[in-house]
């Protein structure tokens, strides 16, 4: 996280309507919060959960330092005044987050409607962290699935992170590298990602190398020189097929000195036909372990187009699509109150956002979602529930909506604590480890919907008692419009 304080990383709406609270005597009432996305990103059949160590390392930091709330005192209204008065800057510098947070674990599979995060605790401060929250949440998810579909399109080939130089800033880079590994990549480029994750590292040369010798069989040899044990040499700056002769010259003079040639990289021209030329070429030289690399404006359907169509290609370098998003570049995750109430001693008031599209109205509730495997540990179908209501016998799908199921299957809960009055109660596993959950998570899911087109959609459904919640709170909502 860059500096000392993220504090100010909002919207200013959330301080002005932290101030109102305030003002009113209401920062201290409950509130409960979902955080959750409507769409499946990439028009898929599922999301990766991922950013929640981040988010949870800015809930457990929030603190307002002398320096932000000097800046807020800067900000004025419409008429040249303040814009917030100092006793509420005051009360911002000791603030301390005291919410309940549950959420799911990273690297989990989920599906629209479902919260990632339920937020639970005085309505200031549950404001306040919104903002912060889908940004942290929504861009990491976003890239976790989208590296999930390329390393499912890549069929257990390698899959490396090569998006740096192309990312969407310094942050962006080390998220996307990061999330690029929860949901499947094996390595970065990213050297920096490397350091602070765990991640491991994995590059060899670029053109510049090559271009700076006379000759591209000395570029070779001087690279293989340098390092014997890190020789894939990029083999298309000049002419590829001849690059993968000279290639495999100085890969002879490698394995009489003891070493391997580990492989030769592609990054541009016909892959298929090139890819294919090249594994002739290197079997023929008693290289077959030595990996093809491909990279060049690569995505889930470009590796797919390229696999069908018979390329030889067996690690593969994904970089600009992977770490932009490409196709989609945001999630559009969305963060919604739920329930209100003045203190724990009071029954829940429940909120329903309305909207002229079914897909917008919001559910009410205190919610948790439950997943039903099979006996094989497929996953079924799962039911957002509310927590004080229960389970019900049946759930009503989403999408299509309304249309009644009846959940089979040992059932399981998906958030779990987090945080309790601000303080820890959950470590995050290593990333490896999150990364290993996001690929068994895929596994359990039917084909149809991991299927990058016309995936199929994942049966998820509003439990029946919260299903009668909710439609009673629209038809009370549409009398008072």
């Amino acid at each position: 996280m860059p500096g000392p304080s993220l504090a100010l990383l909002t919207d200013l709406y959330q301080l002005t309507m932290a101030y109102g609270y305030w003002r009113l005597g209401r920062a201290e009432e409950e509130a409960v919060f979902h955080l959750f996305f409507r769409r499946a990103p990439f028009r898929g059949g599922y999301a990766i959960a991922a950013g929640l160590a981040q988010a949870l390392d800015y809930l457990r930091g929030l603190r307002f330092d002398a320096g932000d709330l000097e800046y807020l005192g800067t900000l004025t209204g419409n008429d040249g005044a303040p814009l917030f008065a100092a006793e509420f800057l005051e009360y911002l510098g000791g603030l301390r987050f005291t919410c309940d947070v549950d959420g799911v674990p990273e690297g989990t599979a989920m599906f629209a409607h479902e919260p990632l995060l339920r937020v639970r605790g005085p309505i200031l401060q549950g404001q306040l962290v919104e903002t912060p929250l889908l940004n942290m949440l929504n861009f990491s998810t976003l890239i976790a699935t989208k590296a999930a579909r390329v390393c499912g399109a890549a069929a257990g080939e390698s899959v490396l992170e090569f998006g740096l130089r192309r990312a969407q800033g310094v942050d962006g880079a080390l998220s996307a590298a990061r999330a690029a590994y929860i949901g499947g990549c094996a390595a970065t480029s990213n050297v920096l990602a490397g350091k602070r994750y765990g991640i491991p590292v994995r590059g060899t040369h670029a053109h510049s190398w090559v271009m700076s010798f006379d000759d591209e069989r000395e570029a070779f040899a001087a690279y293989a020189e340098a390092l014997p044990n890190n020789c894939v040499f990029l083999v298309d700056t000049y002419d590829t097929v001849e690059g993968v002769r000279r290639a495999i010259a100085v890969g002879e003079q490698l394995r009489a000195r003891g070493h391997a040639l580990a492989g030769v990289r592609l990054d541009s021209g016909e892959l298929v036909g090139l890819s294919q030329a090249a594994r002739r070429l290197l079997d023929a030289a008693g290289f077959p372990d030595a990996a093809i690399v491909a990279s060049n404006d690569l995505d889930e359907q470009e590796i797919t187009r390229l696999r069908a169509a018979g390329a030889k290609i067996s690690v593969w370098g994904v970089g600009t699509r992977l770490v932009t998003g490409h196709d989609q570049p945001a999630l559009g995750g969305v963060y919604k109150l739920a329930a209100v109430r003045g203190d724990a001693s009071q029954p829940w008031q429940y909120r329903v956002k309305l909207s002229e599209e079914p897909i917008k109205v919001s559910n009410p509730g205190v919610q948790q979602v439950r997943r039903h495997r099979g006996a094989d540990g497929a996953f079924l179908g799962d039911v957002i529930y509310e927590t004080e209501l229960g389970l019900g016998a049946a759930a009503h799908r989403v999408d299509p909506p309304h249309e009644r199921f009846v959940p089979e299957g040992e059932g399981e809960d998906l958030l779990v604590p987090l945080l309790r009055a601000g303080a820890s109660v959950y470590t995050p596993p290593p990333l490896v480890e999150s990364r290993a959950r996001a690929l068994a998570q895929l596994e359990c899911l039917a084909p149809g919907v991991r299927r990058l087109q016309d995936a199929e959609r994942y049966p998820v459904g509003l439990d029946e008692r919260l299903q009668t919640l909710k439609d009673g709170l629209i038809a009370r909502a549409r009398t008072q419009r």
